[in-house]
């Protein structure tokens, strides 16, 4: 049994290799026929994926991009806490009320038709704007494509990133005004003037400066779309857009609303200098994202932005602080901050056109100027710009605006070849019909204001303070 047992053991086995070699062999066709591995029905043909398509996006830009975002949003705050510490104690909560209106007004007017007013490529008026029903409520505003001049300038954006990105400088610029009327504007006069600026100053200048494809009946266009060599007026991250614009509407604002009560021997000192400081920081901070982020990119130019802008607000406040050692034989902390955005806001035209060289000079030359105009020509004239925008927004801007057209480094300018008197003459003609229709619309809306429902609080609530008054709230409790 037990040699029959193992017979049958070895036959199996035996068997078993034999039918194995014979399936892995290759077996000869015959005539006419095809082989299992030929048969189309034996073996079924491979699953062709499609592959992804290429983005087009960059995602270090994209994420630079975002961030920078946030930090434009932060000045607003920022903005917020430095008006909010310069004002008398009983309006503190009015100015940070304005500001957070500001950004909730402005966010939703910009989804809306404020973009589209701003960047819409279809124009009205021969160039006088971009089409509000072309990109309405974001329409064709894309988070995986390209936003059409950010690609012709070799950037891998989204249009919803840039999009979102200037909706941060929409933001601010308006809430920049509120501190020439502060502590005697009505509320809803102030939200509705806001909402109104916004859309019928603010986008129609950005759409000059920083998008017309057709160069706008202004010629004020700042971009080559074939190979993204600046051309008309250089403004880099808004000298003009932002600080010309915003600096006179807000002298227009102070003069028509008139001077608080008691001007100037009456009025409040800064209640908090703390909070002024602590804003000012955050001011400084955020124009970093403010700056850097409009080079629309992590590239060689946001490194030149960010370096520059650091150089001319530590310089412009270093100026201030001197000149006030040497006037008055002790510098303060009010002028090292007021400084220190003077100089910031000097370099923003320049940021990325400009060297180490140029940021020395503009920072000192913004902090000059503005000082002039806050010391001397403020008192000279009595006009009451309550915490000095058009002196330092206004004036610095000007003065960055200009100096842009002399500093700029080689490869950008209408010559291509930097700094000129060329480029000087545009910089100032964007600055003059920026300063002419800011002051004219803003005029308008203002005086439409306060012929339906008036611009000032009464007496009264000028008295008790805005925060009681429009607010019903009291910023503290222990006198």
């Amino acid at each position: 049994m037990i040699r029959w047992f193992k017979a049958a053991v070895c036959y199996f086995l035996i068997s078993g290799g034999l039918l194995v070699a014979q399936e892995a062999a290759p077996v000869a066709p015959a005539d006419g026929q095809a082989s299992i591995a030929e048969s189309p029905v034996a073996v079924s043909p491979p699953v062709e994926v499609a592959a992804p398509a290429a983005s087009t996006l960059n995602t270090g830009d994209q994420a630079w991009m975002l961030a920078s975002s946030a930090f434009v949003l932060l000045m607003t705050p920022g903005l917020a806490f430095f008006y909010g510490g310069l004002v008398g104690r009983k309006n503190i909560l009015s100015i940070l009320m304005q500001c957070f209106m500001c950004m909730a007004v402005v966010t939703v007017l910009w989804v809306v038709v404020g973009y589209s007013i701003a960047f819409s490529a279809t124009e009205i008026g021969q160039g006088f704007c971009g089409d509000p029903r072309t990109h309405f409520l974001l329409n064709g505003v894309a988070t995986d494509q390209s936003f059409a001049p950010v690609e012709k300038v070799k950037l891998g954006l989204s249009q919803q990133t840039f999009m979102v990105f200037q909706m941060m400088f929409a933001i601010i610029t308006p809430a920049l005004i509120i501190g020439a009327f502060a502590e005697r504007m009505k509320f809803l006069a102030f939200t509705i003037f806001i909402a109104l600026w916004s859309l019928l100053v603010y986008s129609p200048v950005v759409h000059w400066v920083w998008y017309g494809p057709t160069h706008t009946i202004f010629g004020l266009g700042s971009f080559n779309a074939e190979d993204a060599v600046p051309e008309g007026a250089l403004d880099f991250a808004g000298g003009t857009v932002v600080h010309i614009n915003a600096g006179i509407a807000a002298l227009v604002a102070c003069l028509i609303i008139g001077p608080r009560r008691g001007f100037p021997k009456q009025v409040n000192p800064p209640h908090n200098l703390p909070f002024a400081v602590l804003g000012a920081g955050i001011l400084w901070f955020g124009w970093f994202g403010f700056n850097g982020g409009s080079a629309f990119g992590a590239t060689p130019q946001a490194v030149q932005a960010f370096v520059t802008t650091q150089v001319a607000a530590a310089t412009a406040g270093l100026t201030w602080a001197l000149i006030e050692m040497i006037r008055n034989g002790k510098p303060t902390v009010l002028g090292m901050i007021t400084g220190v955005v003077a100089g910031l806001v000097g370099i923003t035209p320049a940021a990325g056109f400009v060297d180490v060289k140029g940021a020395l000079i503009i920072g000192v030359g913004a902090t000059i100027v503005s000082y002039i105009f806050v010391a001397f020509v403020k008192p000279a004239l009595k006009y009451d710009d309550s915490l000095d925008v058009f002196g330092v927004h206004g004036m610095a801007g000007i003065f960055g605006s200009l100096a842009t057209g002399l500093l700029a480094l080689p490869g950008v300018g209408v010559n291509r070849g930097g700094g000129s008197i060329a480029q000087l003459m545009l910089q100032g003609k964007a600055a003059v019909v920026t300063i002419i229709y800011s002051a004219i619309l803003t005029a308008l809306i203002l005086k439409i204001i306060d012929l339906t429902i008036g611009l000032r609080t009464t007496e009264d609530g000028e008295k008790m303070g805005l925060d009681l008054s429009d607010h019903a709230e009291t910023a503290y409790t222990i006198s």
